[in-house]
């Protein structure tokens, strides 16, 4: 591919016509769910259908053939596909993050990485392996843990501890590696999100040039690399923003996938061991789904804030504040504690029958648990970061 061919988007499909991709990709997402749990690792028809669909190309600049879609199709979008399957949602918000994240490095590096059409980028924040600097680059050794989308992606955005400019500290920086440099064991056997293959990664003597490594501070500024994405707005937001906009929509998608699968065995069950023979006739459950629903409004209201803010910022040129920026950030958390809770309520309404592995809402609400123990948004976490500035004390943390 010639470098920054120039493509024609006449016809890229808009927001709109995305969101209905995603949602005709419903009914094949739930028929691969379980077969997706089972055998830890998303189907590839999923992969397939997800491509077809352009979802892969939505974080992609345009010069590439990609959509520079906005943050709320990104939202509406991953909120689709969480309502046929919360694996899949959960790699395509790391696959949006990560792809994004590409679009930081120097220009000839975005030119190798998206010379792969519908290519994906997966990664993690932890600096957990270390860059020693040699013949012009750096030799990283160390492993990486909970790498979503690994198992289908090109390449890794991996951070490591380097020396810093002083040569006596040491600082995290972010580097890009192509997944065949790296080996993939396979540990990931968990309680929930079993079908995001979220393996560990390993290095072992690999050279990465200086060209595909950035300063990690430097990014968490917005002093980023590339020359031809500075005036393209969604490409000037800061990182930690746009992560919470990759993840939140997928959260209310799996609280609708929660009130579709009550709703769908509600007709004719009756409550053992009472006098109800119909489930729907019962009080208890008038108050259960109203309250479900309520609570995923109230998730839908914050994921809408976020993409809401980013847009604006983006278009607007506009400075973000700290307090809308660890406001971003506990509004994901806020979102996903309060998907939690929708789930919980429908869980606890569907019966003794619903543990059998073929019925959704168990593994539902064994994923929402496993994503609110993420640490960039754990509810506590977040909550306790935006207290924190609310009271004039600094965030105590740079991811915000």
């Amino acid at each position: 591919m010639p470098r920054r061919q120039s493509v024609s988007t006449t016809h890229a499909p808009a927001g709109a016509d995305l969101v209905e991709r995603a949602t005709q990709l419903q009914p094949l997402l739930r028929s691969h769910a379980l077969w997706t749990e089972e055998n830890r690792r998303l189907h590839t028809e999923n992969i397939e259908a997800l491509a077809d669909a352009g979802v892969f190309r939505m974080r992609v600049p345009t010069r590439y053939g990609g959509l520079e879609s906005d943050s709320k199709t990104m939202v509406d979008v991953c909120g689709a596909i969480g309502r046929g399957d919360s694996s899949t949602a959960w790699n395509i918000s790391v696959w949006f993050t990560c792809t994004w994240m590409a679009s930081m490095f120097a220009d000839e590096v975005q030119d190798e990485v998206f010379a792969t059409p519908d290519v994906r980028v997966c990664g993690v924040l932890s600096p957990t392996a270390v860059a020693v600097p040699s013949n012009g680059g750096y030799l990283v050794n160390g492993s990486w843990h909970f790498v979503s989308g690994a198992l289908h992606s090109q390449w890794q955005v991996i951070v490591a501890l380097a020396p810093a400019p002083d040569g006596v500290q040491q600082m995290p920086v972010l580097a890009m590696v192509p997944m065949s440099d790296l080996e993939i064991v396979d540990d990931w056997r968990t309680a929930g999100l079993r079908g995001t293959g979220s393996v560990s990664t390993v290095a072992k003597d690999v050279f990465v040039p200086a060209i595909r490594v950035l300063p990690v501070p430097l990014v968490l500024q917005e002093q980023y690399a590339s020359q031809l994405n500075t005036a393209i707005p969604m490409f000037r937001t800061p990182l930690m923003p746009v992560g919470c906009a990759s993840f939140v929509g997928g959260s209310v998608g799996i609280a609708r996938a929660a009130m579709d699968n009550f709703m769908e065995r509600l007709p004719g069950r009756p409550i053992t061991y009472t006098g109800y023979e119909s489930q729907a006739a019962a009080p208890l459950t008038h108050l259960q789904l109203a309250q479900a629903s309520l609570l995923t409004d109230e998730a839908e209201y914050h994921a809408q804030r976020i993409a809401a803010l980013v847009d604006h910022k983006d278009r607007s040129g506009e400075a973000w504040t700290l307090e809308e920026r660890v406001r971003t950030r506990v509004s994901t958390g806020r979102a996903f504690q309060l998907v939690k809770s929708a789930v919980d309520v429908l869980n606890t309404a569907s019966g003794g029958s619903s543990v059998f592995s073929t019925v959704p809402i168990q593994r539902l609400e064994r994923d929402i648990q496993t994503m609110n123990l993420h640490a960039l948004m754990h509810p506590n976490t977040t909550a306790e970061v935006y207290g924190r500035v609310l009271c004039d004390l600094e965030p105590n943390t740079p991811f915000i």
